[in-house]
């Protein structure tokens, strides 16, 4: 088993690399968001898994361990294999990820490439007690919980580009996000981004 691969970037395609490492070049299967981090000519460490097949070996690369043990988690859910835990990964950010299976989004699921209604039930029946929420759900951007009744403006703006890459619109996402921070300032509860986009993905799977 290949734990990680350390070598230089020598090119980059849509959905692989090549990593020289000591004059031998790994081709390395990567999703977008670990992609975007790689540069030609620079060094760059990837968290692997390789896939063996009858007719095929395939190395899949992680810019980090989160991502890499999500895409564990992915192939280990019947139906879905390495290509399509990979076009998940490169379409939905691992805390939003973590935050739709936590609030049993199966709606936000279904947008993601290869994730139809069943499966999307399987993967948050099979995943929400591995995976969790992660650590960040609890605590605000800077380490520290938001009073909701002072949520700045930017929390929430950055709260609206999340659940706008997840295919919600502005027009369905304004009034939703309103209802949870005058509902939690009223309870004087503190309120987190992590926590707002998590609440307000459960607002939208109860519709």
């Amino acid at each position: 088993m290949i734990g990680y691969v350390k070598g230089v970037v020598t090119h980059l395609f849509t959905d692989t690399c090549f990593i020289d490492v000591q004059g031998v070049g790994y081709r390395v299967f990567v999703p977008n968001s670990t992609r975007q981090k790689l540069a030609i000519g620079q060094s760059a460490t990837l968290f692997t898994y390789l896939n063996v097949r009858e007719d095929a070996l395939t190395l899949h690369g992680f810019h980090t361990q989160e991502e890499y043990e999500l895409f564990l988690g992915l192939i280990s859910v019947s139906g879905i294999g390495p290509k399509v835990a990979a076009g998940v990964l490169s379409a939905i950010t691992p805390q939003n990820f973590r935050a739709a299976i936590s609030s049993n989004n199966a709606a936000i699921l279904t947008k993601l490439p290869g994730i139809g209604k069943k499966t999307a039930e399987r993967v948050i029946l099979e995943l929400k007690d591995k995976i969790g929420v992660g650590d960040q759900i609890e605590t605000g951007i800077s380490g520290q919980p938001l009073a909701a009744s002072n949520l700045p403006g930017d929390i929430m703006q950055e709260a609206m580009q999340a659940l706008a890459a997840l295919g919600y619109n502005h027009a369905e996402i304004t009034p939703v996000i309103k209802k949870i921070v005058e509902r939690e300032s009223r309870e004087q509860t503190e309120l987190s981004l992590e926590q707002l986009i998590r609440l307000t993905l459960k607002e939208f799977g109860r519709r």
